[in-house]
């Protein structure tokens, strides 16, 4: 299999030796009998169930990984694969421009495991050479940043991450494999919400881990011992998603492209952030970087008031706080998705009170326009 829509759809799937079913089998098992063979090859479904199992040879195949590790969702697989690469006493380093579950997490979990933490801007070359100057062991971070949409040269940090022995993380969600390969720039580790792209349908909570056999291996001990393992039908809905992921990805762009163009030009709009307009300022690298500029659009409005009064407004796009779906969903990051977030550290990233993120829909583009335009122009 050469093609990445070829690998979507048929990637890590054979058809059942029992039945001959070509659709992947849904094993809704908590445990397995237990036979000659030694040792067994599924004992217990936190362990390994062979619907799992298929999920995370697929996207594997799709990363460019040489193996993957499913998880009960994308928190699960931020935490395996740091409790896997670093531990007490040790030093990590997280971008500030992250989700905020994943802002939590470092600012309020780790250290209480012992690690010590330190937050960079990874956009910036001379703070990751001060937090790898300062022994951090792990690098973790997204790109683009949710929800500011700022692009980070993944091919720098990983060079200056390899000169100091540090290990690079980074969380794929917003681009998918269809759009950006990590592990091919350097990254050491890859790591998605499957929630979101990779279902693509907001039916199923779920995460992957990607990287070398030996560290997936590694990886799969700290999450059977710390539970976070995904559910066979959440793994068999996520299968099912990726088929259609790279149709979906492309509509998501086109679209996305649209929408960001229209606020642009609507008056009660201060400012647009997504990466696939010719002037944002990381347009460039994006292009290079990336082979499409997804579905997220972040804008500035006046202030909170007016962006909670604008989400009331619509009629079409919901207001919820995930993303990645067909469906066209909005939120208001500072008093959402950001709200763990110290007032401060929000605006010093550019998440401000008047800041919509929206994730744009394969509906048709010109609905959801229509939708967003009635809104704004009730302001």
């Amino acid at each position: 299999m050469k093609g990445f829509s070829t690998k979507a759809v048929h990637g890590g799937e054979e058809p059942c030796p029992v039945t001959g079913s070509h659709a992947v089998p849904l094993y809704q098992t908590s445990t397995f009998v237990l036979g000659k063979e030694l040792p067994p090859r599924y004992v217990y479904t936190r362990h390994g169930n062979p619907t799992q199992e298929v999920l995370e040879k697929k996207v594997a195949l799709l990363e460019g990984g040489e193996a993957a590790l499913a998880t009960a969702s994308g928190m699960a697989a931020i935490l395996t694969s740091v409790l896997t690469l670093a531990g007490k006493g040790e030093k990590v380093a997280f971008s500030a421009a992250v989700y905020g579950g994943t802002y939590s997490l470092a600012r309020n979990l780790l250290p209480r495991l012992g690690m010590e933490v330190m937050m960079f801007d990874p956009r910036s070359r001379e703070e990751v050479e001060e937090v790898l100057r300062r022994g951090a062991r792990i690098l973790l971070l997204e790109t683009p940043t949710n929800p500011t949409l700022d692009v980070v040269d993944l091919g720098e940090v990983c060079d200056l991450a390899e000169e100091r022995g540090a290990r690079v993380i980074v969380d794929n969600t917003l681009m998918t494999p269809y759009y950006q390969r990590p592990l091919e720039l350097g990254a050491e580790v890859v790591v998605h919400s499957a929630t979101k792209y990779l279902c693509g349908h907001g039916d199923a909570l779920g995460g992957v881990v990607v990287g070398k056999e030996e560290f997936i291996s590694e990886a799969r001990r700290v999450m059977v011992l710390t539970g976070g393992s995904i559910s066979p039908f959440n793994a068999w809905l996520i299968v099912r998603g990726i088929k259609t992921l790279p149709l979906r990805m492309e509509r998501h762009s086109q679209n996305a492209l649209r929408v960001a163009e229209f606020l642009r030009s609507h008056p009660r709009v201060k400012g647009v952030r997504y990466p696939g307009l010719p002037d944002h300022p990381q347009h460039e690298l994006a292009r290079r970087q990336m082979r499409g500029f997804g579905g997220m659009v972040s804008f500035e409005l006046g202030g909170r008031e007016e962006a909670y009064r604008m989400m009331g407004g619509l009629r079409l796009i919901r207001c919820a706080v995930s993303l990645g779906d067909v469906c066209s969903l909005i939120e208001h990051p500072s008093t959402m998705t950001h709200r763990s977030l110290p007032e401060e550290e929000r605006e010093r990233l550019g998440i401000g009170e008047g800041l919509v993120r929206l994730s744009v829909g394969v509906e048709d583009a010109e609905d959801i326009i229509e939708d967003l335009g009635r809104a704004l122009d009730a302001l």
